[in-house]
């Protein structure tokens, strides 16, 4: 029996390895932009009407357009604070579709024949006292926002945000790769600390600066939590490794409910 010549295989696979463009190269993964929008009002009626503007025009024009997955939260303490707050998330799969966005609230192609109180406030009834915006980009381990798995009610349950802000920038760059090559959202993820998003912020009032948010059913319940994490084995040993001391110059941490309007 005469056999085949492996010639023309030969030929083929030297062809492709010198010329690697005809092979198609690997993408690297997407992940999602935030924006995360703050609104601080002075009074229960301001917190009421923009509560109300969000509830039933914005979030449903949001929706309307395609944009899902958004968060809206109260602070914890809103009943007593001086600077009351309401806390806007929305995820994008890109910077063109965050880009889409803005063109049309300029354009009022987004929101049309708007009659609310929040969008019709005279220039001394004020719906906020200042509102302020920031843009994030996912971390590498963690690309697309998760809804967490809680079953509490929602006036019960602790959602966690906290900005680490970083003394220099190559400090700061430490501590987003303290997160991700180091293990710290690995980590988080094993102790079931209920990740929404972790992102750097790639514009905001605060900078340099990464924030990050987590979710509990209560407040005894994130205590324990992190409690845990602080005498984990793999927390004390990269949080004393050399490359990741002296990476956060401040830490802020807010305390959130979740509205009930709220898509998580």
């Amino acid at each position: 029996m005469k056999k085949q010549s492996l010639l023309p295989v030969t030929f083929l696979l030297a062809f492709l390895l010198l010329n690697s463009s005809f092979i198609p190269a690997a993408k690297d993964p997407v992940g999602e932009y935030y924006q995360l929008t703050i609104y601080h009002c002075k009074t229960a009626d301001q917190l009421a009407v923009t509560s109300a503007y969000l509830k039933s025009t914005y979030l449903p024009a949001l929706h309307k357009s395609g944009l899902n997955n958004i968060g809206v939260f109260t602070s914890v303490n809103n009943d007593t604070a001086a600077d009351k707050r309401l806390y806007v998330l929305i995820p994008f799969a890109s910077l063109q579709k965050y880009e889409a966005l803005m063109n049309s609230l300029t354009a009022g192609s987004l929101i049309k024949n708007d009659t609310s109180a929040y969008t019709n406030a005279a220039h001394d009834k004020m719906p906020f006292e200042r509102m302020e915006t920031a843009l994030l980009k996912a971390f590498k381990d963690m690309l697309h926002m998760k809804k967490p798995s809680l079953t509490a009610p929602l006036t019960e349950r602790i959602y966690e945000l906290r900005s680490y802000e970083g003394p220099t920038e190559r400090l700061y760059r430490q501590k987003v790769k303290m997160f991700n090559d180091g293990g710290e959202v690995t980590l988080f993820d094993r102790l079931n600390f209920n990740a929404v998003f972790y992102a750097e912020v790639l514009s905001g009032s605060h900078m340099p600066n990464l924030m990050y948010m987590t979710t509990f059913n209560n407040m005894a319940e994130r205590d324990e939590h992190w409690k845990n994490f602080g005498s984990d084995s793999v927390w004390k040993r990269i949080s004393a490794m050399p490359e990741y001391l002296n990476t956060v110059s401040k830490a802020d941490i807010f305390f959130l409910h979740p509205t009930d309007f709220s898509d998580y």
